[in-house]
């Protein structure tokens, strides 16, 4: 049977830097069986090693996380409470004052020249034209004026939409109530043409009951009510219906406008294409 060795309860001094003893403990445990003895020695007075610990990354950004996402939604609220006041301030103003699209009439066309003349031998061919128009132009609005910048007018025929003369209206302005009348506005033409554009002009200009004619306008309009103003918007005056005759010696032909109406449409450009 193996002697027990009972390890002593008075803890050991350890001599520390500048004289003074450091207490330290020593913990002695015998096995039985002829085992080893082991001893441990602990120091309070010893620094624990320095051991890093793992940083969390996901921490450093979830503030700058949320302050994008705080500001990404105040900005989209924002957006959507103005559209919502631009819509509700659009549907006060179209039920108080009703507004409408001016209107455009067609009074009268006159032709001076129509003339094609094609070279002996069919090499080339020239067109000669000569037309004077009346318009009138009337806002139907009361609280609502158009300002129109200058036009640009076009006279085709309806079928082969070939151009047979084109000239300008001057910039006006309509006032609510008003009707305005343009008289003697010219547009005419002198112009070689292919002999495509010469193939659909010609049976045109050989029919009994006349030739059909459209007179459209290009111009860009500004709308004012009050304090308010818009941006200039791209319109097309469109005048169709229209019946010329070619006229015989000097005396100029007055075409048949009964039948011609004018429609108002908006032309929208993006880019390259217009609407």
């Amino acid at each position: 049977m193996a002697d027990k060795v009972f390890p002593s309860s008075k803890p050991t001094t350890t001599a520390a830097p500048g004289g003074a003893a450091a207490p330290t403990t020593t913990t002695t445990t015998t096995t039985t069986n002829g085992g080893t003895t082991k001893s441990h020695l602990i120091n309070p007075t010893a620094r624990l090693p320095y051991r890093p610990q793992p940083h969390n990354r996901r921490r450093n950004y979830r503030p700058r996380r949320n302050y994008c996402c705080c500001c990404c939604f105040w900005i989209i609220l924002i957006i959507l409470v103005l559209a919502l006041l631009v819509a509700i301030t659009g549907t006060v103003l179209y039920v108080l004052y009703r507004p409408h699209r001016p209107s455009f009439t067609l009074a009268s066309l006159r032709i001076h020249r129509l003339k094609l003349k094609t070279a002996a031998d069919s090499s080339s061919s020239h067109l000669s034209t000569l037309f004077n128009l009346t318009l009138s132009s009337k806002n139907p609005n009361s609280h609502l004026s158009f300002s129109y910048d200058p036009f640009v007018i076009s006279c085709v025929t309806s079928n082969g939409d070939v151009l047979i003369g084109n000239g300008t209206l001057p910039a006006f302005v309509s006032d609510g109530k008003d009707e305005s009348t343009f008289r003697g506005v010219t547009v005419g033409s002198s112009s070689d043409l292919d002999a495509e554009t010469v193939n659909n002009l010609r049976p045109e200009l050989k029919k009994g009951n006349g030739v059909s004619l459209k007179v459209e306008m290009d111009t860009k309009v500004t709308a004012k009510m009050g304090g308010l103003k818009s941006k200039k918007v791209g319109i097309r005056v469109t005048c169709d219906g229209i019946k010329g005759v070619v006229p015989k010696g000097k005396s100029p032909a007055a075409a048949n406008v009964s039948g011609a109406k004018c429609k108002v449409d908006l032309r929208i450009k993006i880019w390259k294409w217009t609407f």
